[in-house]
């Protein structure tokens, strides 16, 4: 957390200055915390099931303003949770965002199949519940609703209601301050700020899928109109924030990295019931011109990330525009010699719709990537899609895995995410998917 020093009186410069350092405290105390040993545990576990890195950071942050009332807490995955830490836990609190229609995020699968499964007498618990969602999706906060009903059925006592976030509102995210405020006894807990934007400029703007039966498919470079580039990784996430509808910012997965001097998005132009272009979607592909200032932050996405699997083959799945943050991942690779490289992409014609046609080949013939195969799902008289040739692959894929290969998989929910999902089980095994999901060997950016 950074806090920006205006010209104020000195008295105002040095209280701010005393809450940062506090804060700073704060997150020493939740580090010395994640050092223990293990078999020891903390006043406070503050468990988080995230999908694409908000529910980790609120995470990090609740067990922060908990280690400045002087409190023992960390952080923790769910994936590490198991039966036994659960029912021995005195105080937990819960961050938990959705995936899709009410499913559980991938790192809660294990969880959500196997423990929510048993019947733990857990009334030793106290917990809190915070739920992460979208209120334009059918079941809302539908993984936290049901962690949270399923805690209450084994025992365990709310220590406040659970807390609905429909997509980062801050009066919600308030709200759960308060209570930690109470509960830690501290009433100076700084604000949860996100990153402000930037101003950034289109410097190219160019469209892929010309004559294209789908919707249109831009490819955008932008840069800092002032300043240079932030920081960021293969697998981080940029949040643009449209004049029309500027109070709920649209995410995209950034193509490059910051090495190509630009944040490429690959951007599809949405359009509205009534035929009208989206808020962001439109404001992009159509409407900003080069002078215009574009209101862009950058967001980590830890879980999509390569991290630990940076060492490890790689098979990335995608189709249409998720192809921009399975570039990003193997131009990571492919820059510093990693070559081990698998790619299984998906889209409309050959014709019309093979994206990065040019560089994909190229890395291809210079044995950058290992494999490039491809789906085009109009070409043929039988519709082909990504999931087909995972399937068809079968043989091939589980050598890959046997061998140490971690599976990235961005682009569509609906179909493509669903279709790979089930096409993976059949090869591997429900099991060793749910495992793969648990220990980060397998992720997902899909929309």
């Amino acid at each position: 957390m950074m806090l920006t020093i205006e010209p104020l009186r000195w008295g105002s410069a040095l209280a701010l200055s005393g809450v940062y350092l506090a804060m700073c405290l704060g997150l020493w105390r939740m580090h010395l915390a994640k050092a223990r040993p293990s078999g020891v545990a903390a006043d406070w576990l503050v468990v988080y099931a995230s999908q694409t890195g908000s529910a980790e950071f609120l995470a990090e942050r609740t067990a922060a303003t908990l280690a400045l009332g002087g409190l023992d807490a960390r952080a923790a995955c769910i994936s590490t949770l198991d039966l036994a830490t659960l029912s021995s836990a005195s105080r937990i609190l819960f961050v938990c965002s959705t995936y899709g229609e009410g499913d559980a995020p991938d790192p809660a699968a294990r969880f959500a199949t196997q423990t929510m499964d048993a019947m733990p007498d857990l009334s030793q618990l106290h917990f809190g519940m915070l739920a992460l969602g979208d209120i334009t999706y059918t079941n809302y906060c539908g993984f936290g609703r049901a962690l949270d009903a399923w805690l209450r059925e084994r025992g365990a006592t709310s220590l406040f209601e659970r807390i609905d976030v429909d997509r980062g509102a801050p009066e919600a995210l308030a709200a759960w301050q308060h209570h930690l405020s109470h509960l830690a006894g501290t009433s100076d807990a700084p604000d949860w700020e996100a990153p402000t934007y930037g101003a950034w400029r289109i410097a190219e703007r160019t469209l892929l899928n010309p004559g294209s039966a789908g919707a249109p498919l831009y490819r955008l470079a932008l840069t800092p109109q002032d300043g240079a580039l932030p920081a960021w990784e293969a697998g981080d996430l940029a949040q643009v924030s449209a004049p029309a509808d500027p109070a709920y910012p649209r995410e995209y997965s950034i193509a490059s990295i910051p090495a190509e001097g630009q944040l490429t998005l690959l951007v599809r132009l949405q359009q509205r019931a009534d035929g009208t272009p989206g808020a962001a979607s439109g404001w992009l592909c159509m409407d900003a011109l080069a002078t215009d200032a574009i209101r862009l932050r950058v967001r980590a996405h830890a879980r999509f990330r390569l991290g630990e699997n940076a060492l490890r083959p790689l098979i990335a799945i995608g189709n249409g525009s998720g192809l921009a943050g399975l570039r990003a991942l193997l131009k990571a690779r492919i820059d510093v010699g990693t070559h081990d490289n698998w790619l299984l992409f998906g889209e409309r014609n050959t014709a019309h719709d093979f994206l990065c046609q040019n560089e994909l080949e190229a890395w291809r013939d210079s044995g950058a990537l290992t494999r490039l195969d491809l789906a085009f799902s109009r070409d043929g008289s039988t519709a082909r899609y990504v999931q087909h040739l995972v399937a068809a692959q079968a043989d091939l894929l589980r050598q890959w895995v046997q061998d140490g290969a971690a599976i990235y998989v961005c682009g569509s929910l609906q179909g493509m995410a669903g279709g790979v999902h089930d096409a993976l089980i059949d090869i591997l095994g429900a099991d060793a998917v749910e495992a793969m999901m648990a220990n980060g060997r397998y992720r997902r950016d899909v929309y």
